[in-house]
């Protein structure tokens, strides 16, 4: 198997785990659009009682948002400084989530077909090989389970608006987080799940109003930012 972690991305995140949690740090972003993937999560499967993986957790948000919804989870990143940080602020806010250093592929070989739900926001651009880790992450959805997926489609506006606007513009995370070749279209995320069983059972965008400063979901334009949820058949 290829390596499944990228050195230089790991270090990426390690250096902002300190400022994670700050609504106006360098997660800003991320802030504002959690609440939405958790929305997008729910109508797919029901998360009382749920067991979930979210991987590439990063710093626990949508960790947390999840538990905060009744679901058992259990939560991996790469980063161990995200990790400390992921942590620390659960137990500050009395949230139980089993958080793991591992890789997908590392946690797949023991743990296949074990979860309700998996979730991977805003990780699989980060990747070096893809199309294996999205195999992992597949391998990880028992029968009737869902897997949940955000990501930035690979298109011109995503290059504005991901890389030019949001890190060398406006700020909201810091340069050189995001590579544009590394960026997935719908349609290839589609190609490396049927393969392994999964059917693709919603997709939708998630768009900025600058005005506003605020996102919202959108079916129309999937443009930038995107969610995917895909089925394993009963």
């Amino acid at each position: 198997m290829q390596t499944a972690i990228d050195p230089t991305e790991v270090a990426k995140f390690n250096a902002i785990a300190r400022n994670y949690w700050d609504p106006n740090g360098p997660m800003r972003a991320l802030h504002q659009i959690n609440p939405l993937r958790i929305d997008f999560t729910e109508a797919q499967y029901p998360l009382e009682g749920a067991q979930v993986l979210d991987v590439g957790t990063g710093g626990g948000l949508a960790a947390e948002a999840l538990a905060r919804r009744g679901a058992q989870v259990t939560a991996i990143d790469a980063s161990p400084e995200m990790l400390s940080t992921a942590k620390l602020h659960a137990a500050g806010e009395g949230l139980e989530i089993g958080y793991v250093q591992a890789s997908a592929e590392e946690w797949a070989a023991g743990h296949a077909g074990l979860y309700d739900v998996v979730t991977c926001f805003e990780m699989i651009e980060h990747v070096p090989h893809p199309e294996q880790t999205l195999a992992a992450l597949a391998s990880l959805v028992r029968p009737g389970g869902s897997l949940v997926i955000s990501t930035i489609n690979r298109t011109p506006k995503a290059y504005l608006g991901a890389v030019l606007a949001a890190e060398y513009i406006l700020g909201w995370v810091p340069k050189g987080t995001h590579d544009y070749v590394r960026f997935l279209k719908p349609s290839e995320i589609a190609a490396s799940l049927r393969p392994a069983g999964l059917r693709i059972e919603a997709l939708e965008g998630v768009v900025l109003h600058p005005l506003y400063q605020q996102f919202s979901r959108s079916t129309a334009d999937l443009n930038i930012n995107y969610q995917l949820a895909a089925r394993r058949p009963e």
